[in-house]
């Protein structure tokens, strides 16, 4: 049996468009309706940035010489977070600081995490992620200390924005991969351990030789103070302590 097209678009076939979505059609060339232009990315991006304000954001640069600049650095991610419309309320910058030293040696780095403890911000800015810290393990503890204070964190170079869905996916994969390098530097140090042991190799802190144990054990007979025993023989305070502990003395008597 032939089928035969029923005669409007309200049968059970779909009618066919004579136009092509986003054009009209006329006398003349055709126009067109809709597309997505350059206007109307501008449009969106406009957009995302008026449902962003508020959001009160902390810039962190550092410089392992004092030579190095940070200008371009720091007008990117001014620019990121216009872009945005983020407001940049804090910006802490560490000179002449390697990535490796820890929160003591880099004090801008310490008061952005004091901050961000504070809730003074909402979320953390740097260029690189080897501005944070030089290991993946270090990224991912900081992550955490921002994590637990409620604070989002934006890398430029890396194009990682926790703010959004796929940021934060991205780093619940780096958490994965730090769990497995912190094993398997324990897997190393337990089998250079037994590998020690296995070659008669003494481990932990050398001893002191015996003559001077002796000394420091004559010299807190006499009254003297750990300190002062500990200057005279030019050790440290904490060998001093090990010494008299190892007589079987207790706090008292050390």
């Amino acid at each position: 049996m032939a089928l035969t097209r029923p005669r409007s678009g309200r049968g059970r076939w779909p009618t066919i468009p004579t136009e092509t979505p986003g054009w009209t059609s006329g006398s003349g060339p055709p126009t067109q309706r809709r597309g997505r232009s350059l206007i109307d990315c501008a449009g969106r991006t406009a957009t995302v940035a008026r449902n962003n304000r508020g959001i009160r954001a902390a810039i962190y640069a550092r410089v392992s010489t004092d030579g190095q600049a940070t200008e371009n650095q720091m007008q990117a991610l001014r620019e990121s977070a216009a872009l945005r419309g983020w407001d940049v309320v804090a910006v802490h910058v560490d000179q002449g600081v390697s990535g490796s030293k820890g929160r003591e040696a880099r004090p801008e780095f310490d008061r952005l995490l004091r901050g961000a403890t504070q809730r003074g911000f909402d979320v953390v800015m740097a260029w690189s992620v080897d501005r944070l810290g030089r290991s993946l393990q270090d990224l991912v503890s900081f992550l955490g200390d921002l994590q637990g204070a409620g604070v989002d964190l934006y890398l430029h170079q890396q194009g990682v924005d926790t703010t959004t869905p796929s940021g934060r996916a991205m780093f619940q994969m780096l958490g994965v991969f730090a769990e497995f390098e912190r094993s398997l530097i324990q897997e190393r140090v337990r089998a250079g351990l037994a590998r020690a042991r296995a070659q008669g190799k003494t481990l932990g802190r050398p001893r002191v030789a015996l003559e001077v144990e002796g000394r420091i054990r004559a010299a807190k007979a006499r009254g003297l103070g750990v300190r002062k025993i500990a200057l005279t023989e030019s050790v440290g305070i904490g060998t001093v302590y090990r010494v008299l502990r190892s007589d079987g003395a207790g706090e008292d008597a050390v």
